[in-house]
């Protein structure tokens, strides 16, 4: 298992040394280094990312300000010279504290704990067959091969299945905490996509069944770039 990461530190020095363990480790892939929090942010939204390094006091946007002001799938790993920001950087479910300065040993070890954590989650969404959902009435059983795609409509989300159509109470974020990120995309702000149901791409948009599903700017490059790395575009 590949773990794509970036790191935003606004130390030169530190930010290369953290490129440089990252480099002696087989299964971290390095996608970008940042000077800044503002501009990761607008790299998060474009690019799947599965573990962050992340400095704490920063020009502008502090590491905490960052983890209190997106919502993240990916895990964290906080690399900071000060002690005092441990408790509240684990209230906000960090994987791990780094303290400068770190070894080698240690960061490794850090590492291999998110590995361990991502694999886990790997194989639990591999063997996922479907889900349940909450409608008004009841408790629904979805299974996940059947699900076409996923609309938003206002306070409720509607999931399209291959013969029926279930509204809930729920959130994205919630549905695409325990979706196969294989399987399942965001392509819009109000559309999620099963990828094995696209039968063609037209134009920024997507048709499965009957229906013409539109691709965003925002969530454009993301989807596109996950095609490429899975080589499901040639």
């Amino acid at each position: 298992m590949l773990i794509n990461c970036i790191a935003i530190e606004d130390e030169p020095l530190a930010l290369n040394k953290i490129k440089g363990f990252i480099g002696q480790v087989d299964y971290l892939n390095l996608l970008e280094g940042f000077s800044n929090a503002v501009d990761a942010i607008g790299f998060l939204k474009k690019n799947p990312v599965d573990l962050i390094f992340l400095d704490i006091r920063m020009k502008g946007l502090s590491g905490i300000q960052f983890l209190e002001s997106i919502q993240l799938k990916s895990k964290v790993i906080i690399t900071s010279a000060y002690d005092a920001y441990a408790l509240k950087g684990f209230e906000l479910d960090v994987a791990d504290y780094l303290l400068k300065p770190f070894t080698f040993e240690r960061f490794l070890k850090s590492v291999e704990k998110v590995y361990s954590h991502l694999d886990k989650e790997v194989s639990s969404n591999a063997s996922a067959e479907f889900i349940f959902v909450k409608t008004e009435y009841r408790i629904e059983k979805v299974v996940l091969k059947d699900i076409l795609y996923i609309q938003g409509m206002k306070d409720y989300l509607q999931i399209h299945t291959v013969d029926k159509h279930i509204m809930t109470l729920q959130t994205f974020k919630n549905v695409l905490d325990v979706l196969p990120e294989a399987d399942f995309q965001r392509v819009h702000h109000s559309y999620i996509v099963s990828i094995s149901k696209i039968e063609h791409i037209e134009r920024n948009r997507l048709r499965i069944g009957k229906e013409l599903i539109p691709v965003s700017d925002s969530y454009k490059d993301r989807f596109f770039g996950l095609l490429r790395e899975r080589k499901m575009l040639v």
